[in-house]
């Protein structure tokens, strides 16, 4: 096993770097000091071929004026708060808004556009990085000093794990995630439509017009938005169903998770071979289809479009601050944030 450091790029006048990390099956992660970005992962088709199956770019730029969180941890808080405030003890939290009247991703200069401590994690078995970051009280609005760290580990199942771990100094609110657009068809050679997805979800959650949660859980039985059979991504985003127009024809939606670390999520492209199997002890992924991705820029050589790529954001549910039936993300002086993602790598059976 194996990892090369090197300077990816400049922000702000400061340094970024890029870290790959190879173990001994030959897959490889390359991610950046910029916004933890993942950038390219590379993994085996059916054929043994390795290829890219993730959206990335290969510069600063891009990532600063093009993408849409590709790859990113976002944060403070993942999605979208309500109006851009809320309450804590009795004080109200002002927070900058950065889509219509919300907070979206914590903000137009959230952790996606942080720079991160890196230091480089090798174990006999697996190897990697852990990022640090200090959010100071303020930062996007937020109350507390928020100590981050997130640490990505690949080892020779071709398991990559992302660990997430803060503390404060004052009650605040934290619920991060990844932000990677998977595509398994390999350097983004077709869409994500015919993918397949297994998910073990028997509810979620209903969005308002502005795409915040009102509160209500709906079951995904007998709707576009029951995967627990497995089906592909066409099937879910080409129905008539109320939710599914109100994202741009597609899904953008919290689903509520049944199991945890028992193959919860699972994606396949059969062309390729491909699969993903996404295990969390999350309560809840995000999965969205790229479906407000539009045409005005390149991702590498391909054109950027709807549908090119599949996130599956593992987190708490949405907006949980302004609804109490939700699990809260409210994280209390003593208290330790923690909680881990693996991803898996392989070729169908």
């Amino acid at each position: 096993m194996e990892i090369l450091r090197k300077q990816f790029g400049e922000y702000k006048g400061e340094p970024v770097y890029s870290f790959t990390f190879q173990n001994n099956q030959g897959m490889k992660v390359t991610c950046i000091s910029l916004g933890c970005i993942i950038t390219e992962v590379l993994t085996p088709n059916k054929a043994g071929e390795f290829e890219n199956v993730v959206l990335g770019f290969d510069d600063v730029n891009n990532y600063i004026e093009n993408s849409p969180y590709f790859g990113a941890v976002v944060g403070r808080v993942a999605g979208r708060i309500s109006s851009g405030s809320f309450d804590l003890d009795g004080k109200t939290y002002t927070l900058p808004k950065n889509e219509s009247d919300n907070h979206l991703h914590g903000g137009p200069e959230g952790f996606d556009r942080k720079l991160w401590k890196a230091e480089i994690v090798e174990h006999e078995n697996e190897v990697g990085v852990e990022f640090s970051y200090l959010s100071k009280d303020g930062e996007a609005g937020y109350p507390g000093n928020l100590s981050v760290k997130v640490t990505y580990l690949l080892n020779n199942q071709n398991e990559l794990l992302i660990s997430y771990a803060a503390t404060t100094d004052k009650k605040t609110l934290v619920n991060l995630t990844n932000h990677t657009y998977f595509n398994l068809s390999g350097d983004v050679k077709t869409d994500i439509l015919s993918h397949k997805l297994k998910l073990k979800s028997k509810q979620f959650l209903e969005l308002s017009e502005q795409l915040i949660p009102t509160g209500a859980f709906l079951d995904t039985e007998n709707t576009p938005f029951d995967f627990r059979k497995g089906k592909t991504i066409q099937e879910g985003i080409t129905a008539d169903h109320d939710q599914v127009k109100l994202v741009g024809q597609g899904i953008d939606h919290p689903f509520v998770l049944e199991e945890n670390h028992n193959q919860e999520i699972i994606l396949l492209d059969e062309q390729s071979g491909r699969k993903l199997i996404v295990e969390t002890d999350e309560p809840s992924v995000v999965i969205y289809t790229s479906n407000m991705m539009d045409d005005s820029f390149q991702i590498r050589d391909v054109q950027s479009k709807k549908y090119l790529g599949i996130c599956l954001e593992t987190q708490g549910l949405p907006d949980s601050i302004h609804h109490a039936e939700f699990s809260p993300c409210i994280l209390d002086v003593g208290e330790k944030y923690k909680t881990t993602t693996k991803y898996t790598f392989t070729t169908a059976d």
